[in-house]
């Protein structure tokens, strides 16, 4: 599985929210889709949270284009994503590359996320895929919480080409229509911030 730079920006948006037409972002000819995915992911962290304390995520997820493990660690522009198949245990590479933080054996599901992910691939005149937008309806409970799920609908902006000047364009249009700048970095940050 590859690793890569993730550059994307997020969006809160409320459950009525209404895409705009994309192809009005300077740049993009096309969009395609959307396709439909169920996604179930697990985050694990240390009993005190130390990962996400650091902006680090590290997650097991299942559905979807690039199920496995993801861990997500800070980067200077945007955060390095670091993937390796599915298995169940936090995979030796992975737990390497936050064994200062965290030792494996320390690690534990904190909590537990289902999205249903419709995703739109904005193309330039050529085809090139320039960007991906994820319009994401997420179920979200911690572990060992008794105060039950909590839903919420965001749009993630990813990057796919990293020479595309679009990200402001697409986020203009997705505030002009409604959406909100999100108030967390990460899914995992909004459910415990609640």
């Amino acid at each position: 599985m590859g690793d890569h730079l993730e550059i994307e920006d997020k969006f809160d948006v409320d459950p009525g929210f209404t895409l705009p037409d994309l192809t009005v972002v300077p740049g993009v000819a096309t969009v395609a889709g959307p396709d439909v995915y169920r996604l179930t992911a697990v985050y694990y962290d240390t009993p005190d949270l130390r990962l996400n304390a650091r902006k680090i995520t590290l997650r097991r997820r299942t559905g979807g284009t690039d199920a496995g493990w993801h861990l997500k660690l800070p980067a200077t522009l945007g955060r390095r994503e670091y993937q390796e198949p599915l298995a169940d245990q936090v995979p030796a590479r992975l737990a390497d590359l936050i064994a200062d933080i965290a030792a494996a054996d320390a690690l534990a599901p904190i909590a537990t996320l289902s999205t249903e992910r419709r995703v739109l691939v904005l193309r330039s005149p050529d085809g090139t895929d320039l960007a991906e937008v994820a319009d994401d309806t997420v179920t979200a409970s911690r572990h060992g919480s008794a105060s039950g799920a909590v839903t919420w609908r965001e749009i993630e902006v990813e990057l796919r080409d990293s020479e595309s000047v679009v990200m402001e364009g697409i986020g203009k249009a997705l505030t002009d229509a409604g959406a909100r700048t999100a108030g967390s970095g990460s899914k995992l940050g909004r459910l415990l911030s609640v």
